[in-house]
């Protein structure tokens, strides 16, 4: 995409804010969704919980990309916290898709977060983008994100939803808490290990979130991770060898369940998710290994 203007919910999350350094160093206007009044033409006001968007402020982007939503793993999932995490996921999505739907001249293209939650508990199965919907929290809520930004994709513009895994990054999300834990010796694998995650550097999130807004041949659902998930215990296995650690110290499951409440069943749950849709369009990682992504965000 050349010299382009970009709105972009959720800027000053980990994935958000490294994308906008990464779009504003090429030269595109980043235009940034912020939740008071905007203090000049790159704010553009916005409140998802009450589905307002002042859609002025949008017209003449030529890309939007939504990534905002309160934090899985930032609370306990009670049912006041579970509405919070629906609300500020569905609600928002459903009124940036009408504020892009009704505007003259709509962008060309709407990126749109998800998940990898979305596949539920696959077990050792490997999924890709035609898998169906799974069963839990996290799936029924990336089914509704997803179908939120059905006025968008009715209005002709081009909509992709970026189903992300696990970013690894010392600056927040699960890497964030893991790499302290890991670094003080007190790091080990979650009840049995076997469980896979899927992850990917935080680099290339960024890259392929800015490979789908380059890409006009992509829409629906595009899985953002790396092309070989591990599973817990591998993981582990590599923090402590990149670390220089030992890792002695599994968490019994029960530990997890008494600890976490509901998520422990996502935590514990395995998601083996392959980015085929994804390299299918060419896209190369750049930190394609656990060992590489972990070197790289340290």
């Amino acid at each position: 995409m050349e010299r382009a203007r970009i709105a972009v919910a959720g800027a000053s999350g980990l994935i958000g804010s490294a994308l906008v350094r990464s779009l504003a160093a090429d030269g595109h206007q980043v235009v940034r969704l912020v939740r008071r009044s905007a203090r000049g033409a790159d704010e553009v006001c916005w409140d998802p919980e009450n589905q307002y968007v002042d859609a002025a402020g949008l017209a003449g982007c030529d890309a939007v990309v939504n990534l905002a939503g309160a934090g899985v793993g930032d609370h306990r999932w009670t049912e006041a916290y579970k509405k919070k995490l629906r609300d500020s996921r569905v609600l928002g999505t459903a009124a940036l898709a009408e504020a892009l739907a009704g505007l003259d001249t709509p962008p060309r293209v709407f990126v749109s977060g998800s998940a990898i939650g979305f596949y539920g508990d696959t077990g050792d199965r490997a999924v890709n983008e035609d898998a169906p919907p799974g069963d839990g929290f996290l799936a029924r809520l990336c089914v509704e994100w997803e179908e939120a930004a059905a006025p968008a994709q009715e209005a002709g513009v081009r909509t992709v939803f970026a189903r992300t895994g696990l970013v690894v990054s010392r600056q927040g999300g699960a890497w964030g808490r893991l790499f302290p834990l890991f670094r003080a010796g007190l790091g080990g694998r979650l009840g049995d290990g076997r469980q896979y995650w899927s992850f990917i550097a935080l680099h290339d999130e960024v890259a392929a979130l800015r490979h789908l807004l380059d890409t006009d041949g992509l829409s629906g659902p595009v899985n953002l991770t790396a092309p070989e998930p591990l599973t817990n215990a591998q993981i582990t296995a590599a923090m402590g060898r990149v670390l220089r650690r030992p890792t002695p110290l599994p968490v019994p499951a029960a530990v997890v369940r008494a600890t976490l409440g509901e998520m422990a069943e996502d935590v514990l749950g395995s998601a083996r998710v392959v980015p085929k849709r994804l390299l299918e369009s060419g896209f190369s990682f750049a930190f394609p290994g656990i060992e590489d992504a972990l070197r790289a965000a340290l």
